[in-house]
């Protein structure tokens, strides 16, 4: 039940493994998780499976996986309140990216973003536009949601939900 490790080492293990994989998933992309493709979900099960070792080390109790659970928990609870600061948000936010342009798909932020023009052309579907000449603009937001704004003054209803992000 005890851990084998000092409870400090699991501590550290965790925060670190916890930083390195925030970077790389920052590197990663805009993509929400309900866009993660079926490459993209094998790949975080793999890098999940492969960092458990790096975090337990030779700890196999169950001690050790609570304490893991409350250094996870208490990082990800730290790293929500320091996203708040401006300097820590520019960091590991992002900033919008405009991908269709009166009508005009911009294929070097499509390129840079990792976006196919299939996946730009559903998402214009999905806000109900029928044609890409009939956007004014669209826009990859920082959340990995695309926002379509039609060229024609009439509201329409998309599937979309729209999140409201409170911050104090």
């Amino acid at each position: 039940m005890l851990p084998s490790l000092p409870t400090w080492e699991l501590v550290l293990r965790a925060v670190v493994i916890y930083a390195a994989l925030l970077v790389a998933l920052r590197v990663f992309g805009k993509r929400e998780v309900g866009q993660f493709t079926l490459y993209d979900l094998v790949f975080i099960l793999l890098v999940a499976n492969a960092l458990q070792p790096a975090m337990t080390g030779p700890d196999n109790s169950i001690g050790g996986g609570l304490v893991l659970i409350a250094a996870l928990v208490a990082a990800n609870f730290a790293v929500g309140r320091l996203d708040r600061l401006a300097v820590f948000h520019r960091v590991f936010g992002s900033a919008p990216a405009v991908l269709i342009k009166n009508g005009k798909v911009q294929p070097a932020t499509l390129k840079r973003e990792g976006l196919t023009e299939d996946e730009v052309e559903m998402a214009i579907r999905e806000h109900g536009v029928d044609d890409l000449k009939d956007v004014e603009l669209g826009v990859l937001e920082p959340d990995g949601t695309i926002s379509i704004v039609p060229t024609e003054s009439k509201l329409r209803k998309s599937r979309r939900r729209v999140r409201f992000l409170n911050r104090l």
